[in-house]
């Protein structure tokens, strides 16, 4: 089933839903599946696994010269996705990106997912990679996630880049994309990064999934904005747990978020990170209390493949 066939089964309950990463090159899969399931006792209707693109590094040789050198450090998603349908029984929402694809890729990566079943995607841009510093597109791919919706939406109409074949099956994708209650870092503004918004849904895009945010009047004015702009798709909050007390910086800098100074302050004054963690599991509840009885349609949690925090949160809600 697609994301907005269980969100409208749902019937208004807020339902659970989370992420995961690929395990990296070299790790068994069962790592990953051992920490799925402390997760599926809350009956997830689908789990997004997230997708990692190459990078490069530069060998010196004898002579002096450098090779660039493509790194993979984690396995593709299509397969996890179809490990972890094919092992829980549950939908899974594999992220497709711009970055490091061309079109005729996307095209094929789409196919495979058609035939595996798998029947919903999250559209992204994708972050740039280290060596870059910035997002620099494939010449033969995507620049923006608009754009890669809208092949995704070709497709569902039956239109493929090569029509060669007399006949072609149309898909039937329901099409996910990011939003950011504080803005794209990216964005000269707020009101633009609505406005961007705005163009990916009317390029196809079936429902939303929010970066994380600790501050839910964020994401309160977020849905408000949308809604004004005539964004009337659903919105769905991602929800993380601070962890450790390194969090604070790290986070900040890598998602481009803000902290509210009551959490920051708890946490910069706990002894270890063990209580660290037992501030960041609380707050993330009552976050998650707040956004249920506001009647969000799904609580989306970033396990970063480590479900311990995840669990003790969704034990006390669901």
């Amino acid at each position: 089933m697609k994301v907005t066939d269980h969100l409208a089964q749902a019937q208004g309950k807020t339902l659970f839903s989370f992420e995961v990463l690929p395990p990296r090159k070299g790790e068994n899969i069962q790592n990953l599946f051992s920490n799925i399931e402390p997760l599926m006792e809350f009956k997830p209707p689908f789990i997004d696994v997230t997708y990692h693109r190459e990078e490069y590094m530069y060998q010196r040789h004898p002579n002096g010269l450098l090779e660039k050198k493509t790194v993979r450090k984690r396995p593709g998603t299509v397969g996890i996705c179809a490990a972890i349908k094919n092992r829980f029984d549950v939908d899974t929402v594999p992220h497709l990106i711009c970055g490091g694809f061309t079109k005729e890729e996307t095209e094929n990566a789409l196919i495979d997912l058609h035939f595996l079943g798998i029947d919903t995607v999250l559209a992204l841009r994708g972050d740039p990679i280290k060596s870059e510093g910035h997002f620099i597109p494939n010449p033969d791919g995507h620049a923006y996630a608009c754009d890669l919706i809208g092949q995704i939406d070709d497709l569902n109409k039956g239109e493929y880049l090569n029509q060669e074949q007399d006949e072609t099956a149309a898909t039937n994708f329901c099409i996910g994309t990011a939003g950011y209650p504080e803005k794209h870092f990216e964005s000269p503004n707020s009101g633009a990064d609505i406005r961007y918004l705005k163009h990916k849904v009317d390029r196809g895009a079936d429902y939303i999934v929010t970066q994380m945010f600790f501050d839910n009047e964020q994401f309160f004015s977020f849905e408000k904005r949308c809604r004004e702009a005539g964004i009337m798709v659903p919105i769905i909050p991602g929800l993380k747990p601070l962890t450790t007390k390194s969090q604070l910086t790290m986070l900040p800098r890598s998602f481009y978020l803000n902290i509210p100074e009551t959490l920051a302050e708890a946490v910069h004054h706990a002894s270890n990170n063990e209580a660290a963690r037992q501030i960041g599991i609380e707050w993330c509840i009552n976050q998650s209390k707040e956004l249920m009885a506001h009647g969000v349609p799904s609580l989306h949690y970033y396990t970063m493949s480590k479900s311990e925090s995840i669990r003790r949160i969704a034990s006390a809600l669901f």
